[in-house]
């Protein structure tokens, strides 16, 4: 009898390069819908999908997720387990109130990046927050920071 592998799924999809890269208000967070075809579902639900390096815009008065890489896998004979990475812009679903807000914040200088996607549940989801890019100083200070709490965090479990 064949045992089957129960794999793990994951049911968010982290961009942790959006916490490196950008000031993230906490404040101004929201959870949009996604508008997907089927083959684009399933490669979410697996988890292949990356989020690094992908922004949201603004086309007439509607929020499009761009840059993100979906990992398509192709139903072709004969050859298993194909992939196509594609990268089209997709459709975000928010109410109009929330639009016009992020539109509002984002003529003012700020940034919409994509923090996380949701699976879990009957829908996707994707987060999206509100930000400031970072300088280099900024960015090298968040290194230090780390660096530190993290030494900090092994001398006392040391002392113990």
């Amino acid at each position: 009898m064949k045992q089957v592998k129960s794999t793990a799924k994951p049911s968010a999809v982290l961009n942790r390069r959006a916490r490196f890269d950008y000031a993230l208000d906490p404040s101004n967070e929201i959870v949009a819908g996604i508008a997907l075809t089927g083959i684009e579902v399933r490669a979410a639900r697996d988890g292949h999908v990356q989020l690094k390096g992908s922004f949201v815009t603004v086309r007439n008065n509607e929020l499009w997720l761009n840059n993100a890489s979906f990992s398509l896998k192709l139903n072709e004979k004969g050859q298993p387990d194909t992939r196509s990475v594609d990268t089209n812009p997709r459709k975000l679903l928010a109410k109009r109130k929330q639009i016009d807000s992020f539109v509002k914040q984002k003529q003012q200088g700020m940034t919409i990046v994509p923090t996380k996607l949701i699976t879990k549940g009957r829908y996707i989801k994707l987060v999206i927050a509100l930000g400031k890019g970072k300088k280099n100083y900024d960015k090298r200070e968040t290194l230090k920071r780390r660096d530190q709490d993290r030494d900090a965090k092994r001398a006392i479990k040391n002392i113990d």
